[in-house]
């Protein structure tokens, strides 16, 4: 006997639990990224910071975001000194961006801040910030005009280890540079020779701090730069302590 079209299907106890957690772990998801939206377009709720909790990642577009303790690193490099005539860029490293909006944001009045920070990011759930640039590295300099020769303080993660994509955001950092720029690039280990040569003319070595990703990475990631400071020298003989 043929069985019922309208026979119900059933799912063990084990898939079902397995789909409940799916569900209320979407739901938690959905709730974090509209509690960020809200406190990004609302001016008065500017103190509270910013978490990287609502943007899961996605490995298909090459997300990983950076550890608490990175993030926060590479940010207070990228203000370290700053005037309030310049201009900061970070390029594909939301985790960074939002630790650079955290410790702005508990600055106090006396502190100096730059003139403007931009995120240009491909990923459009950070467009709910207002300091979003929508960025395409196959197109490196499909940006605003008033982005060439502007920026004073770059920070670029390019989202592929690749000889294209690292080609063509470095034309980017080169295009939006003005003069020499405070540069940082974190990136792969097996990217140090072209990453070097890339940048040779603003100056990036290889340094000793190792950035440290939230979930880990099994490719070994360095840091890129073309300043020393204290959390990290030139590799080699130069940068030799």
């Amino acid at each position: 006997m043929a069985e019922s079209d309208d026979e119900q299907i059933t799912l063990s106890s084990h898939a079902l639990e397995a789909l409940q957690e799916f569900y209320g772990e979407r739901d938690a998801h959905v709730d974090k990224f509209e509690k960020l939206k809200a406190v990004a377009e609302d001016e008065r709720a500017i103190s509270q910071p910013l978490s990287m909790d609502a943007f899961t990642e996605d490995w298909n577009k090459s997300q990983f975001w950076y550890s608490d303790e990175t993030a926060i690193l590479y940010a207070k490099q990228l203000l370290d000194g700053i005037r309030e005539d310049e201009v900061v860029a970070v390029v594909s490293v939301p985790s960074v961006f939002i630790a650079l909006k955290n410790l702005l944001n508990a600055a106090d009045a006396n502190t100096p801040k730059p003139k403007k920070v931009i995120l240009l990011e491909y990923d459009q759930r950070f467009s709910v910030f207002p300091e979003f640039i929508f960025y395409d590295f196959l197109h490196p300099i499909k940006l605003p005009a008033e982005l060439k020769g502007g920026v004073d303080r770059i920070i670029c993660d390019p989202p592929f280890l690749s000889e294209d994509c690292q080609t063509k955001m470095a034309l980017t950092i080169r295009w939006m540079s003005r003069s020499i720029p405070r540069l940082i690039i974190t990136t792969g280990e097996r990217m140090e020779t072209l990453v070097t040569k890339l940048y040779r003319s603003l100056g990036a070595q290889t340094t000793t701090y190792e950035p440290v990703h939230t979930r880990g990475l099994s490719n070994e990631f360095y840091c890129y730069a073309n300043f020393e400071c204290d959390a990290w020298s030139f590799k080699g003989e130069k940068g030799a302590k």
